[in-house]
């Protein structure tokens, strides 16, 4: 398995747009995109866990129900949430436009949208783009899809994946968005991926849920889950693979590759969180089981305070054990210790176009080992937390079971950021 270039449209069969339809004042991005795959899909998607729920969410879980999809359309700068019955006719007329200059069903349309709640969303300039929209459609249309989705993202989004199942060459590609309103059980998070891999709609839910519990739920930037969080998939079978219809080797290799790209994604996300300075990764070894694993690394990195201290680089590990100490999780303070890490020269997750590993080289310092403090190199410990992506090796006694989550520290411009968004 390898990284590619192409985003949604490096698999076979896809293309994407995306244009300046005006649905915001003042912004001057594209806010406007759209995916078509030339062949109907299988297809699947999660969605916020939030009661209060976007219109356009509604509408799509409505239409993915039956498990095929050809084309997407999301937009930016309008959340179309707490919109009433004005909102609900809005989300369908985008999937009635989008389907009719694609020649498809409206029920064959995800319709998405981000940003502002609780106002109209002003459905006629979309319709009245949707033409040239289509028109605009093509491979290198992913440059242009990417970029219409953002809201308070400081870069793109977007990662794809080559891998081989069956003996055939397939494709996984993804773009998403989200900078802030993240929370664990996604976030302000719009995630749009394809593939040209043949797979059954139940087992493509399958794979996504499996791997979105050990990624994108594993993400947290300030606490907040939107009423729009949305994550689809849609496989057209044009890999030429036998069909995936049960669990086996070809579905492990599948899965696997997703996984690659659900990590490089999540990360993306919480390196670009809304004022952040840095990506921190909190990696559990030794608890009791996974969840118990997942949710002390997840509790560290939604603490404020962590966050905070990881602003002033400031190694102060005390504020680690108090967050592992609430989360609601049996492990052995006594047996615990803490480090941290980081590679000289690091890249920054989300803010730049970097996937794969850290390659520069890395310096580790721990601070307690089981359950006592250490006196350690303060100079050093500042210089390590200095890096663009920082590590909290948490290492516990409990037993065997690994986690990760991420997240990002808490600086004065995210205040900034949410005190006038709506201006």
């Amino acid at each position: 398995m390898q990284f590619i270039d192409g985003g949604v449209t490096a698999p076979q069969g896809f293309t994407a747009n995306g244009m300046l339809c005006g649905i915001k004042a003042g912004r001057t991005k594209n806010d406007t995109a759209l995916i078509y795959s030339e062949k109907p899909c299988s297809a699947a998607g999660m969605f916020t866990q939030n009661r209060v729920k976007a219109e356009c969410v509604k509408l799509t879980k409505k239409n993915i129900a039956d498990g095929i999809m050809q084309a997407a359309i999301a937009n930016s700068g309008n959340a179309n949430a707490c919109t009433g019955e004005q909102g609900a006719q809005s989300a369908l007329r985008t999937a009635k436009a989008a389907a009719s200059v694609l020649g498809i069903a409206p029920e064959n349309v995800i319709v998405c949208s981000t940003g502002v709640i609780g106002q109209q969303l002003p459905v006629e300039k979309i319709e009245s783009h949707m033409a040239e929209l289509a028109a605009g459609l093509s491979k290198k249309g992913h440059e242009q899809a990417r970029t219409a989705i953002m809201t308070t993202d400081t870069h793109y989004k977007e990662c794809a994946v080559l891998t081989e199942i069956g003996g055939k060459q397939v494709h996984i590609g993804a773009m998403c968005k989200g900078s802030g309103m993240i929370h664990i059980n996604l976030g302000t998070m719009l995630a749009f991926i394809t593939t040209d891999c043949a797979i059954s709609s139940k087992m493509l839910s399958e794979a996504l849920e499996k791997s979105v519990e050990k990624t994108y739920n594993c993400v947290s930037i300030d606490g907040d889950t939107s009423t729009n969080d949305t994550l689809t998939i849609m496989a057209n079978g044009m890999a030429g693979n036998a069909p995936i219809e049960s669990e086996g080797a070809d579905f492990d290799a599948f899965c696997s590759a997703l996984d690659a790209i659900n990590v490089q994604m999540a990360k993306k996300i919480a390196g670009d969180g809304e004022g952040a300075s840095r990506l921190i990764e909190c990696n559990v070894k030794g608890a009791c089981d996974v969840k118990t694993a997942r949710a002390l690394a997840k509790s560290v990195i939604s603490s404020s305070l962590v966050k905070a201290a990881f602003f002033g680089k400031d190694a102060n590990w005390g504020r680690i054990l108090c967050a592992m100490g609430y989360s609601g999780e049996k492990f052995d303070p006594d047996g615990t210790s803490v480090s941290f890490a980081s590679c000289e020269k690091s890249e920054r997750y989300g803010a730049t176009d970097f996937v794969g590993e850290q390659k520069g080289k890395r310096s580790t310092i721990k601070v307690f080992d089981h359950g006592v403090p250490l006196d350690f190199d303060e100079i050093l410990a500042k210089k390590i937390l200095d890096e663009n992506e920082v590590c909290i090796e948490i290492e516990c006694s409990d037993g065997n079971a690994c986690g990760t989550a991420w997240g990002c520290d808490l600086t004065y411009d995210y205040v900034k950021i949410n005190g006038d968004y709506r201006t």
